[in-house]
């Protein structure tokens, strides 16, 4: 699979605060992926340098083949789409002398009216800017980072305020963009929209990559939860041949168990009854991106 961005060892420091700190990953040509995290976790910092509106302090970036050492760059005007946060558009224009106007910086842009149909837009095109709603300027902004039939696309946030319906068609465009063969790489901080769009995850927190994969590889096994015991510790112990396992201050004792089919879930319920624990509250769930985004960023939430 080709890779259309690769970034290596990002660092960007402000101030006294380190917004980006080692951030390595990649994104794949015909792939979708979302940048995942907290408000101030680093997911626009990263992106921004990635765009080469800002510089990073350290680390290496590579677009398309090319490693971005200067923010103007022709040939990457070219082959890149790039959405801010809060859409960075002008306010006075209307919103299709907006669009025409990036349309015609590209030598092959997309169909205007396929494009506003699709991000069911096709009733405001007349309407200056700053007379738009909040979610439709970030259609609006989808669209002119769209426009050009990017390589790849760079989108920040591009559900922010966008109602259910909207964000359902932007998804829809995204797909059918990143089918075309294209590289979308987004931020976001709703586990939804990573669950639902993403064929890779990256998980930042703290300005660090904390996980990165897809969605099965992240939430893959189940969660183990044990209460009502009569000797956490020598439940833990019981467990732990099994898989790793922790016991918390309240004596309640949780696995991650990588397999967890009918013959493995008999087998510790057995020994867990031979050593005394018959009567401990056995619970299994099915781990969830959501729930293994949680467990990474709990420390620092």
């Amino acid at each position: 699979m080709d890779e259309a961005l690769r970034v290596r060892g990002l660092t960007k420091t402000y101030g006294q605060r380190r917004a980006a700190d080692g951030v390595s990953f990649h994104a794949d040509a015909g792939r979708i992926t979302a940048v995942l995290g907290r408000n101030g976790a680093g997911k626009t910092t990263t992106l921004e340098c990635c765009t080469g509106l800002r510089t990073p302090d350290a680390g290496e970036i590579v677009v398309l083949g090319r490693p971005r050492t200067r923010a103007n760059d022709p040939w990457l005007r070219e082959h890149v789409g790039v959405m801010v946060q809060q859409g960075g558009l002008p306010m006075a224009p209307r919103a299709r002398q907006v669009l025409q106007h990036v349309a015609s910086l590209h030598r092959h842009p997309a169909d205007l009216d396929s494009l506003v149909g699709a991000l069911s837009l096709a009733d405001v095109m007349d309407t200056p800017v700053r007379h738009l709603s909040g979610g439709q300027r970030q259609r609006l902004a989808v669209a002119c980072a769209l426009v050009g039939r990017p390589r790849l696309a760079f989108l920040d946030e591009p559900s922010s305020g966008v109602d259910p319906h909207a964000r359902r068609d932007a998804w829809e465009l995204l797909r059918t963009h990143r089918d075309g063969g294209a590289a979308v790489v987004l931020t976001t901080h709703h586990i939804a929209e990573a669950e639902e769009l993403a064929d890779h995850v990256v998980i930042l927190d703290g300005g660090h990559v904390v996980a990165a994969g897809s969605v099965p590889e992240l939430a893959h096994g189940h969660t183990l939860t044990l209460a009502a015991l009569a000797d956490p510790a020598r439940a833990a112990g019981v467990v732990a041949r099994f898989a790793p396992c922790q016991v918390s201050a309240d004596g309640v004792v949780t696995a991650l168990l990588p397999h967890a089919d009918v013959a493995t879930t008999h087998e510790l319920a057995g020994a867990l009854a031979a050593a005394g624990e018959s009567g401990a509250r056995f619970t299994l769930a099915r781990r969830t991106l959501e729930s293994v985004y949680l467990d990474l960023t709990r420390d620092t939430e």
